[in-house]
């Protein structure tokens, strides 16, 4: 049975929340039977001071794969192409380093993340408004984590690739095509991508260990994969629009059906559906998508006919994305999200050596050495992000054969990696959402 939203509670509980944490500064929405509350708490620049507002726009970061995806089920409900139409039928400019997957990666295999396209190539091609289309050309070298469709891996290049899809069949830019798709038929005031939009309103900046990150946002060219700047009841709309067939698409039901398994379930969801994460909590459908950039965190649930969209600037954003859900979606429907993986109370046994390695993959490599009983891990991002983090040391346990988890050092959640082949023997390590091949 549904409960009541009690706003007077939820003014009090986020203040509780960010301090907990360690958040700068968040903002919370929630529409509950009919009724939209926004929340805040905390600043949005710790060293200016300036307090969080209802309209502050923050990053949603890959929440904005979601607006992509509407873009290309927009254009595949008006008969412009198929989800299985292959990428180069529309950009016959499409290359990648294997030619395979130049000739064979769909537009499902993009909207899954199973093209197997190595997903973090993070590169800047300009401000200009050919910077998306620069990108493609850029990912004539891009390699392969793994074979087309044999398995599941976020992917970051594919929904840049999808940007330009939407470039070539509308004639626009990116950006300019998305507002005339989703953000103007919303109404949607306080939805921007670009710098000099965002800067009309207050904007919250990214933190890393308390300190303002050194950079604000991620490349132009990343827009159609992570670079959406809105205020949470605007994110709120969209996902309802989600829930009413006709507001944005005719059968938005279409982009909830399950594509795929996900070989790590207890990370995200069960299943990937097209731009959506799938999952069940107590009997609950549940689609949802979060984001991460640099200092910035976003999640957004749809859990029956309930919405909620969490942003903050900083802290422990996983326990605090995972309590709010928790406690909104408990008390308002006796929803809860499944608790974290954690090890066992009797140790596991498993066969260490045989994970032990380097896995690798554009912008993060993974080092794993066998420690007693544990698998001792190296986590360092590389590439055009390197430095923005500090490499991760922790300690992975098995619960299972294989299985394992580990907790960085002041991090209250438990991280979850899932080793396991391919068809053919490859071996990988499904870990942050990636497929990771081991490289060593």
């Amino acid at each position: 049975m549904a409960g009541a939203l009690d706003p007077r509670r939820w003014r009090t509980r986020l203040a509780e929340l960010i301090e907990k944490y360690e958040v700068p500064g968040a903002s919370l929405a929630i529409e509950h039977d009919g009724e939209v509350y926004t929340f805040t708490a905390g600043v949005l620049n710790v060293d200016t001071g300036a307090p969080v507002q209802p309209d502050s726009l923050f990053q949603i970061g890959s929440i904005t794969k979601v607006y992509t995806t509407t873009q290309i089920m927009q254009l595949v409900e008006q008969g412009r192409l198929t989800l299985d139409t292959r990428v180069i039928e529309v950009l016959p400019e499409f290359k990648v380093a294997d030619p395979d997957a130049t000739e064979n990666v769909t537009i499902r295999h993009l909207l899954t993340h199973t093209s197997g396209l190595d997903g973090d190539l993070f590169l800047d091609t300009g401000r200009g408004d050919d910077c998306v289309a620069k990108y493609v050309e850029a990912c004539a070298d891009l390699a392969q984590n793994h074979p087309v469709g044999a398995t599941h891996s976020y992917c970051n290049s594919g929904f840049i690739i999808l940007g330009r899809v939407v470039e070539k069949l509308t004639g626009k830019v990116w950006d300019a095509a998305l507002r005339e798709q989703v953000i103007e038929p919303l109404g949607l005031t306080h939805t921007w991508t670009l710098p000099e939009e965002v800067l009309r309103f207050g904007a919250a900046v990214g933190h890393l260990d308390g300190k303002v990150a050194p950079v604000w946002h991620l490349m132009r060219s990343c827009g159609p994969a992570g670079t959406i700047c809105a205020r949470p009841s605007d994110v709120v709309a969209f996902a309802r629009a989600h829930l009413t067939p006709g507001r944005l698409l005719a059968h938005p039901e279409a982009m909830r059906e399950p594509q795929v398994e996900v070989p790590n379930p207890q990370l995200l969801g069960t299943h990937w559906g097209l731009g959506w994460i799938l999952d069940e909590w107590d009997g609950h459908p549940v689609f949802s998508h979060g984001g991460n950039t640099i200092g910035q965190a976003s999640e957004l649930w749809v859990v029956d006919d309930t919405i909620a969209c969490v942003v903050a600037n900083g802290g422990q954003t996983m326990a605090f994305q995972q309590t709010i859900a928790e406690e909104v979606f408990g008390e308002l429907l006796g929803a809860r999200p499944p608790a974290d993986l954690v090890p066992p109370q009797t140790p596991v046994e498993a066969d260490l050596s045989r994970y032990a390695g380097v896995y690798e993959r554009a912008s993060t490599r993974m080092t794993l050495t066998v420690g007693d009983g544990v698998l001792d891990t190296l986590v360092e991002v590389t590439g055009t992000l390197a430095g923005l983090e500090p490499p991760m040391r922790f300690e992975l346990i098995p619960t299972s054969a294989t299985t394992f988890v580990g907790r960085p050092e002041g991090q209250p959640r438990w991280l979850q990696a899932v080793f396991y082949e391919l068809a053919d023997g490859s071996p990988y390590v499904h870990f942050g959402g990636r497929a990771t091949p081991k490289r060593t």
